[in-house]
C-alpha cells in the first residue's frame, strides 16, 4: 500500500482520497477549511490543516482550487499549497512523489510547481522528490463514482519510473491509461477536455437559437445529428491539427449558413470563428505546401481533407487497464 497525502479536500481531493482509501491505502487529507476537516474526521479519516509527510515514500496529490479571475487562472491558493508541500519536503527523509491533479494552465507543473518546491524543499526534482501531472476528469455530483470507475487516466512525468509507479497505483481502478513524458501535455489534455465540452454546448446553443426561429424541434435535431455526423461517431474525425477542412461540403455550408442565420437575425459568433480559423489554417497549409511544391498544395487543399487522424499512429503511451468485470463509467455530457 502507498501512503497518500491529499492537499486540498474539495470535491476532487475528497473523491481522490476516498477512492484510494477504498483500496486500503493510508490517506491523510490537508485543508484550511475547518468544516471539511471535521467532516472527514467524523467519517473516520485522518485530516488536518498542516502538511506533514511520513517517513516512507508517499504520493502527494495537489488538488487545490484554481478559479478564474477574468481571463486568467487564479493560482494564489494553489501556489500557497505548493509552498506548504515544499516546506514539508524539506523536513522529510523519504523521496516523495508530488502529483499535480488540479486543473492548471499548461506549463504549470514545471514552470511553477517545480521551482516553488525546489526553493522551499532545498532539493531538486528528480533527486529529492519526484514530480508528475495527473489531471482529473471528475464530475461534481458523481466525483467518487467517476474516480472509482474511470474511463481514462492521464499521467505525465519526465521520469519513466514515476509514470510507472503512478500507473501501478491507478491500475486497480481500470479504464484506459494515457501517458506522456512532458507534464505540459497532460495539463493541455485537461484544458482541451473542458473547453471541448464547453464548445460543443455552445455550438448546440447556437443551433437551438436557429431552431427556435424556424419553429422546429431543436432537441430532436441535435439527437439526430449526434448519430449522423461523423464527428460524433468517429473519435478520430477532425482531430488532426495543422490542416483545414475542405472538400465540396464543409466550406460552402459553413459560409452559406452564416448568411442564412444573418437573414433570420441570429448572430453565430462560434460558427463565424470556425470559418475564421479555417481560413487561417488554409493560409498556413498553403504556405507550407507551396514550399514543398505546387502539386502538394493542390493535393492538400483540393483533396477534401477533414483532419481525420489514424489513432494507431499517434505517439502516445497507451496502456489498457480495463480488466474484465470492471464497469465503464456512465456517459459524460
Amino acid at each position: 500500500m502507498s501512503e497518500i497525502v491529499v492537499v486540498g479536500a474539495g470535491v476532487v481531493g475528497t473523491a481522490t482520497g476516498k477512492g484510494f482509501a477504498s483500496l486500503g491505502h493510508p490517506v491523510r487529507f490537508v485543508d484550511i477549511d475547518r468544516r471539511r476537516i471535521d467532516t472527514l474526521r467524523a467519517e473516520g479519516f485522518e485530516a488536518g490543516d498542516t502538511v506533514s509527510l511520513p517517513d516512507r515514500p508517499a504520493v502527494v496529490f495537489l488538488t487545490l482550487p484554481t478559479p478564474n479571475a477574468g481571463h486568467r487562472y487564479d493560482l494564489h491558493a494553489f501556489t500557497e499549497g505548493t509552498v506548504a508541500v515544499g516546506r514539508a519536503l524539506r523536513g522529510s527523509a523519504a523521496v516523495h512523489t508530488v502529483v499535480v491533479r488540479s486543473t492548471v494552465p499548461p506549463g504549470t507543473c514545471e514552470g511553477l510547481v517545480r521551482p516553488v518546491l525546489e526553493e522551499h524543499a532545498g532539493m531538486a526534482a528528480g533527486d529529492g522528490f519526484a514530480l508528475a501531472s495527473n489531471p482529473e476528469f471528475l464530475r461534481a455530483r458523481t466525483a467518487l463514482e467517476d474516480f472509482l470507475f474511470p474511463w481514462m487516466t492521464v499521467v505525465a512525468s519526465r521520469s519513466r519510473a514515476t509514470v510507472e509507479r503512478l500507473a501501478s497505483l491507478f491500475k486497480p481502478f481500470g479504464g484506459q491509461l494515457r501517458t506522456f513524458d512532458d507534464p505540459a501535455a497532460a495539463e493541455l489534455v485537461k484544458c482541451c477536455h473542458n473547453i471541448y465540452n464547453a464548445t460543443k454546448i455552445s455550438f448546440w446553443n447556437e443551433m437551438w437559437l436557429i431552431s427556435e426561429q424556424l419553429g422546429v424541434p431543436g432537441q430532436e435535431i441535435a439527437a439526430t445529428v449526434a448519430q449522423s455526423a461523423e464527428a460524433s461517431v468517429n473519435p478520430a474525425y477532425g482531430i488532426r491539427g495543422g490542416l483545414p477542412y475542405g472538400g465540396a461540403c464543409l466550406p460552402k455550408d459553413t459560409k452559406g449558413f452564416l448568411g442564412f442565420a444573418g437573414d433570420l437575425g441570429v448572430r453565430m459568433p462560434l460558427l463565424s470563428a470556425v470559418v475564421e480559423v479555417n481560413e487561417v489554417m488554409e493560409q498556413l497549409a498553403t504556405a507550407a505546401a507551396e514550399a514543398d511544391g505546387a502539386d502538394t498544395a493542390r493535393s492538400l487543399l483540393g483533396g477534401g481533407l477533414r483532419g481525420t487522424l489514424d489513432l494507431g499512429t499517434v505517439g502516445l503511451g497507451t496502456i489498457g487497464l480495463e480488466p474484465p468485470g470492471v464497469p465503464v463509467g456512465p456517459a459524460r455530457r
